[in-house]
């Protein structure tokens, strides 16, 4: 078989490979973007830059690979099986991938006085996780939960924090033994901290549409809406109620 046409039927299976494997990757787009990382979160936590670089090389391997392998000279059962052990090395690729993804997602958005901070899986002791109760729990089809801290309930236990913390120990925020449901009183005492949000926007007015937009939405005039800054990996802010409770989130530095 003269090589030009070989490479024909090669590049013919390699774009039948291209399209099966982009089709997986929109399919593992959906469970990461619409359950995992939900908008913020994909960019608040780095997760579609990690995602992106997870699938694009799996999809780019696999049909390469079948491009080199393909060979309509070779025995039936012999390219069959090159071909599934292919699509073996590729589904354990972005099986391991997805397992990366997962394990470094966001679980909670946890109050701080002044602030909200996106706090990832590898920052939380899975123990202490998994004595939450089963309000706060986090369940893999779920997205990131808004969460509250408590008071410390006596001196020794501020203190234990306090020096732990300094030493490069967990904050309040990654501890979920002080966790409480952000709701009633606990989302009320955000507001102690919060400003208005005219104030962010006379700071960045490139995001006064996407404001607009958001009250739209909501039917509820901006005047009436405060925020808070995010810590995460980018800059932005929670958009909070008059009860505390957040309506969405912009980009920017809120400090």
């Amino acid at each position: 078989m003269n090589f030009p046409f070989r490479l024909r039927l090669a590049f013919k299976a390699a774009i039948w490979h291209l399209m099966c494997s982009v089709g997986m990757a929109l399919l593992a787009a959906a469970v990461v973007f619409g359950l995992w990382y939900p908008f913020p979160y994909r960019d608040l936590s780095g997760g579609r830059e990690l995602f992106f670089l997870v699938v694009t090389v799996d999809v780019i391997c696999g049909p390469l690979l079948t491009l080199v392998v393909f060979n309509p000279s070779k025995p039936l059962a012999e390219l069959w099986r090159d071909l599934a052990l292919i699509a073996l090395l590729q589904l354990a690729a972005l099986g391991y991938g997805m397992h990366t993804v997962w394990q470094v997602r966001p679980l909670f958005l946890v109050q701080e006085i002044d602030r909200f901070k996106v706090i990832a899986t590898p920052l939380l002791d899975s123990a202490a996780v998994a004595a939450l109760p089963a309000a706060l729990q986090p369940h893999w089809l779920d997205g990131p939960q808004t969460v509250a801290i408590r008071e410390p309930k006596n001196a020794s236990e501020r203190n234990k924090v306090l020096f732990e913390s300094i030493q490069g120990g967990r904050d309040y925020g990654e501890r979920p033994e002080f966790y409480l449901p952000y709701e009633g009183e606990a989302a009320l005492k955000s507001l102690k901290r919060a400003k208005p949000l005219p104030v962010f926007l006379e700071k960045h007015p490139d995001q006064q549409d996407a404001a607009r937009k958001l009250a739209l939405e909501k039917s509820v005039d901006l005047k009436e809406w405060f925020f808070l800054p995010v810590i995460a990996r980018q800059d932005w802010i929670a958009v909070l109620d008059k009860q505390g409770q957040i309506q969405g989130f912009l980009r920017g530095d809120g400090f």
